[in-house]
């Protein structure tokens, strides 16, 4: 299976009409029947290239439609390189018009518009339009660590000193046909593992599969192990956090305004002392319990996970060499030295977070754990979704830590993705990670990594 490339990047995308169709479909408000309320306005932002990916110095061509009729006044837009660094603002007149703007880029990076507006009633909108430049060619702001495999070696050496001495606990898995359990695992300096684990009843050797999770502090719920369980995987979920998986809400939201509030920001100062350190070791450890059991099939491991997930799925193919496949839509954690470079970093963005701490530290530690500095030892085939209008893990940072990937990947580009999948922009992502998923469990390669 080779690479999924446009040097080396290719992605994934409908074509052109196609995908026109869909991004005005997903655009337009429903039409208002008798006795409905008429449909809020919306700013449409559309690209003249529907995959949102340029050349180097190509231009880049927007229209700012406010629909018809128009129920806006005047408008601002400001265009950011790497979702940063201004280059233009302005304003603009959409009471009776369609807008355009044109931009280009004679560097590798990314360009995102951002349009403001306010409604007839004075209720503020706001509206994204997002275009990667030669998204091949984006590398890291920061070079690796000279000493990054050393570090995360005796991090991996402390973890096997400590033994995992898993402790089931079985529970009604609400489904037909499904065993589970409730697991906890020791991992280092006295922390712990708490996650939940299904699998089919029937079966000898089993496909696996890790979840890990997105940010936040919060409960696991049953069916995300003991649905893909009732599909035939051994399935593993573990929480982020040394929490119980099954408390109330209002225990999360203590632990959330309380010992874990801002959790990412908690030893960002010190590498040996980052609350991601724990993390990342757990996924590692959750993957070698999944890789030991009696009962998989020697053969398929699958991490999958979105944003913080995402993350952690990939750092996790990255140091375990049992990882068969990972799965990331809109990885956290890439290019957290990105202001360097004139771009925004991913969630966490440390380098933002140093009330009360050395900058230089924060920026330092943060770059032994940034994916990108992971990704070069990734060999495993990786699924990945990266969003266009993605504020929270912006997209140049994402393409740089995948083109340190050696081994095969595929890229699903969303022009219109932001980090929550807004409007659905998603779903080809989601449809690719499905299609996946189903191959894997059958035991089959990654699917080919054409375009679409």
């Amino acid at each position: 299976m080779g690479t999924c490339v446009q040097n080396p990047i290719r992605a994934r995308h409908l074509s052109a009409a196609a995908a026109a169709l869909w991004m005005a479909l997903a655009l337009v408000p429903p039409v208002a029947g008798a006795g409905e309320p008429v449909a809020a306005p919306r700013l449409t932002i559309v690209s003249d290239h529907a995959d949102g990916i340029y050349a180097l110095g190509q231009s880049v061509h927007w229209r700012i439609e406010p629909g018809s009729p128009s129920r806006f006044g005047e408008a601002n837009y400001t265009l950011r390189k790497g979702g940063l660094v201004l280059l233009r603002e302005g304003k603009l007149a959409l009471a009776s018009t369609v807008e355009e703007i044109d931009a280009t880029l004679s560097e590798p990076g990314t360009l995102l518009l951002e349009v403001k507006a306010t409604d007839h009633e004075g209720k503020p909108l706001r509206s994204l339009g997002g275009a990667v430049i030669a998204p091949e060619r984006i590398q890291p702001s920061a070079p690796r660590p000279p000493d990054f495999d050393r570090f995360w070696q005796a991090k991996l050496d402390e973890l096997a000193k400590t033994p995992a001495s898993p402790q089931l606990v079985s529970r009604d898995s609400g489904k037909p046909g499904v065993d589970y359990w409730q697991v906890t695992m020791d991992n280092i300096r006295g922390t712990h593992i708490r996650g939940q684990i299904a699998r089919p009843k029937a079966g000898e050797k089993l496909p696996a599969l890790l979840i890990v999770q997105w940010a936040g502090v919060y409960g696991l719920s049953k069916d995300w192990v003991a649905n893909p369980a009732s599909a035939g995987w051994l399935a593993l979920d573990i929480n982020a956090h040394d929490l119980p998986i099954d408390e109330t809400p209002e225990f999360y939201e203590q632990q959330s305004r309380g010992p874990l509030a801002d959790y990412p920001a908690i030893g960002n100062d010190d590498r040996d002392k980052s609350y991601f350190l724990r993390m990342y070791l757990s996924c590692y450890r959750a993957a070698q319990y999944l890789a030991e059991r009696p009962d998989w099939d020697g053969k398929t491991l699958l991490v999958q996970g979105v944003s913080q997930g995402g993350l952690q799925a990939l750092m996790t193919a990255a140091l375990h060499p049992k990882v068969s496949a990972a799965i990331a839509g809109v990885p956290a954690g890439c290019d957290l030295t990105a202001p360097q470079a004139g771009r925004s970093p991913g969630w966490p963005a440390w380098c933002w977070k140093t009330q009360g701490k050395d900058p230089a530290k924060v920026l330092e530690t943060g770059r032994y754990y940034d994916v990108v500095n992971f990704a070069s030892r990734i060999k495993c085939p990786v699924l990945v979704g990266v969003g266009l209008v993605d504020e929270t893990c912006p997209p140049a940072g994402i393409f740089a830590a995948l083109n340190q990937i050696k081994g095969p990947k595929e890229v699903v580009i969303l022009p219109r993705g932001d980090h929550q999948g807004s409007a659905n922009s998603h779903w080809i992502f989601d449809d690719r990670s499905h299609a996946w998923q189903e191959e894997l469990r059958l035991g089959k390669p990654a699917p080919a990594m054409g375009m679409h």
